[in-house]
């Protein structure tokens, strides 16, 4: 079965449509930046999408004050997702473009209550390549943090 996938441009794209109220969704939350709904998948019971309200496209397009409402409207929907859902757990997740599994190109974190045997799998092949491996790719990054 093909993914859906909506890589349309700023204005176009199913979540402006969404914060501009141009089609309908089960609205959560609002605020200046951010807009928290129900994913019409829902993975899990109580599934909750929350996005910038500006189009950017992924992590690296939001400005720190985006980043920070963002995860700051995450934490409260997952409060939210608690007391009324009562999961065994919750997940955060986002993703960033294709081959991380982004499909609406968008930025958006999806909030996921978790339950015992769910079905629902989040897994990754582990390596371990070694501390000397590790400080080299640790002074990568320190070199493009300064």
């Amino acid at each position: 079965m093909p993914m859906f996938v909506d890589d349309s441009p700023a204005g176009e794209c199913i979540f402006c449509k969404l914060v501009t109220g141009e089609i309908p969704s089960a609205k959560v939350y609002e605020d200046e930046l951010t807009i928290a709904f129900m994913d019409i998948g829902q993975a899990t019971r109580g599934h909750v999408l929350v996005a910038s309200k500006r189009h950017a496209a992924n992590l690296l397009e939001l400005t720190p004050e985006e980043t920070g409402a963002v995860m700051q409207t995450a934490q409260r929907v997952a409060a939210a997702v608690n007391q009324a859902f009562d999961p065994d757990g919750i997940n955060i997740f986002q993703a960033n473009g294709a081959p991380a599994g982004q499909t609406v190109f968008h930025f958006h974190l999806h909030v996921l209550p978790r339950y015992t045997c769910d079905g629902l799998a989040i897994t990754w092949q582990r390596q371990e390549p070694g501390m000397p491996v590790l400080d080299e790719l640790a002074a990568r990054l320190r070199q493009a943090l300064a």
